[in-house]
């Protein structure tokens, strides 16, 4: 029985020996994996899905666009900096203006990531003024609302 056994599995080595070494022969060698991305570089940016981000989600347009008399968004200026158009009750340190996010002059790359994705922290390194909200976006929906914030000039 036993020479059965150590029989059938030399049989089974010298029939799969082959088999194992053509393909072997035909499997291509495989790429290495291509190395993350540095942590400053945007990925390529959905301009449909920024623009929710944007006006569906984050609501940027109601503070950082200038209004008329009666209180309504200017549309030929949207994104051009405004007044915010309100304020806490309570005494506080709080803008009184919007910058201009349209294209979003005066932001590389790495400064706009930053600021979408590590709690609004602006170009000199501080954290922004209330109301603007500490976003902790994920790197993708930040490239996305940055590559429609450009696309905007």
């Amino acid at each position: 029985m036993r020479t059965f056994r150590v029989l059938a599995v030399l049989i089974v080595i010298a029939l799969a020996a082959p088999i194992a070494a053509a393909q072997r022969k035909t499997t291509p060698p495989q790429a290495p994996a291509p190395a993350p991305a540095p942590e400053n570089v945007l990925p390529p940016g959905n301009l449909q899905h920024g623009q929710y981000l944007v006006e569906r989600v984050a609501m940027c347009v109601e503070c950082h666009s200038p209004r008329d008399g009666a209180g309504r968004i200017i549309e030929g200026e949207r994104y051009l900096g405004g007044n915010i158009p309100f304020a806490p009750p309570w005494s506080n340190d709080w803008a009184s203006r919007a910058p201009r996010n349209r294209g979003l002059v005066g932001y590389d790359d790495k400064m706009a990531l930053r600021l979408l994705t590590e709690g609004s922290i602006g170009r000199e390194g501080r954290q922004l003024k209330s109301p603007m909200p500490h976003f902790f976006m994920t790197r993708q929906d930040a490239a996305d609302v940055i590559a429609f914030l450009r696309s905007l000039h």
